[in-house]
């Protein structure tokens, strides 16, 4: 069983391509002392990212790279990491990053980068979760907090939280009211993670009194 982060103040950074509200509600959550957590830096792979706005507004050092700039995947990732060194990022939160990690972030951050789902893993992964959710015609869905692995979102599940679908739903209802709990979840995940309670047993996340 392996411990995956020792208790104590979280080094963050964040991962963001879109509007930034998971980001949002993290930043917010350590604002008010309710996660112990430093931002440290917010990288976007979007120019117009509003994540990237929000972390300038907020005096954090926020970085848009051009993942087309770079000859390959590994050498981009090479720059994130890089990125994440000079600013000490210790754990890596993806909020709503639309690109899958690759072998040298992996490497780098094993264990140690966080993803949210508006879905309950593992059903429904990948791009349009909710549409997924509603087509299938499931009575309920939610979010999911997992370790980030090689995978589309398959890695070990760290959190979730069950929402009810109703009959008159469309993607647009649904999605809000997932996003409401990602809101809360993602960060009491990073809380459980800064208070050393998190272990990983195989692929079970194992939450410690």
């Amino acid at each position: 069983m392996i411990q995956i982060h020792p208790a104590g103040r979280l080094k963050l950074a964040v991962l963001a391509s879109g509007r930034g509200s998971n980001f949002d509600a993290i930043y917010i959550a350590a604002q008010e002392g309710r996660l112990d957590a430093d931002i440290k830096v917010l990288i976007s792979d979007k120019a117009e990212s509003l994540a990237l706005q929000k972390a300038r507004q907020r005096q954090i050092p926020a970085y848009f790279l051009d993942p087309k700039a770079y000859g390959s995947k590994s050498a981009y990732e090479t720059e994130v990491v890089s990125l994440l060194r000079r600013h000490q990022a210790e754990v890596v939160a993806l909020a709503g990053y639309m690109r899958l990690v690759g072998k040298v972030m992996l490497e780098e951050y094993k264990h140690r980068i966080v993803n949210i789902h508006p879905a309950l893993l593992p059903a429904f992964p990948g791009l349009n979760a909710q549409r997924q959710a509603l087509e299938y015609g499931v009575k309920f869905s939610g979010c999911t907090v997992h370790l980030v692995d090689e995978g589309m979102d398959t890695g070990p599940i760290i959190m979730q939280r069950v929402v009810p679908v109703y009959d008159d739903d469309d993607e647009d209802s649904l999605s809000a009211r997932i996003l409401e709990q990602e809101h809360q979840i993602y960060w009491q995940s990073l809380q459980l993670m800064a208070e050393g309670r998190l272990y990983l047993d195989g692929r079970r996340v194992i939450v410690k009194a």
